[in-house]
């Protein structure tokens, strides 16, 4: 396989992985529900950030660490699964999160963007793709590693940037009709809780049956 095949299979992987709905979508759909076009798209920043950061470790060998100590990966799920499940339970309880839209925000830019951020760091689909599937690509007959790695998060990073930027944009477009609609701002906001709830029950159970 060349390179150029290399890299695109490495796109198409990756493109699978960001469509599936999880908590990063979840999170920037949230937010451009709540407060907006500005908001959901200071959350896509805040994503792609922590996607970075996912890069940066991979590179430098927690792959590695984590491979070698199996109880931190499942500590890093479980911790995970309890920030999905704390999202998922305040968005069933009350729907507050879209029940209250109004012209003012619920939450400032940088505040979305350090929520996104923190977000992605706790999202375990993130770590088992960097343990999985980003190794592979690295491979040495290609070059220096670490150019290869800024390659392959350039493509993460463009590929998360047009995925959750067009949920941004679609979510804000169906927020004045949300505003209208308070019966379902609540259903709508239920209906993405119970989405996290599951996806938190999946992850637990992945690590307390030390995946």
């Amino acid at each position: 396989m060349n390179q150029t095949a290399h890299l695109w299979l490495f796109f198409v992987m990756v493109l699978g992985v960001i469509v599936l709905p999880g908590l990063d979508m979840a999170f920037v759909m949230a937010s451009s529900l709540v407060d907006g076009r500005r908001c959901g798209l200071s959350a896509v920043a805040g994503i792609v950030t922590g996607g970075a950061v996912h890069v940066t470790l991979g590179a430098i060998g927690i792959g590695v660490v984590l491979r070698l100590f199996p109880a931190a990966f499942n500590a890093m799920l479980l911790a995970g699964a309890l920030y999905i499940a704390w999202i998922g339970l305040s968005l069933w309880r009350g729907a507050s999160a879209l029940g209250e839209i109004g012209e003012t925000r619920s939450r400032t830019l940088p505040a979305t963007f350090g929520r996104a951020v923190l977000t992605c760091l706790l999202n375990p689909k993130a770590y088992v793709f960097m343990l999985a599937i980003f190794p592979q690509f690295l491979r040495p007959e290609y070059g220096p590693v670490w150019l290869q790695a800024v390659v392959l998060g350039l493509i993460i990073a463009l590929t998360q940037a047009a995925v959750y930027g067009a949920m941004a944009l679609g979510a804000a477009g169906a927020r004045d009709w949300l505003r209208r609609n308070p019966e379902g701002q609540v259903r709508v906001g239920q209906a993405v809780g119970v989405v996290l709830l599951l996806a938190a029950l999946s992850t637990a159970w992945g690590g307390w049956r030390g995946l």
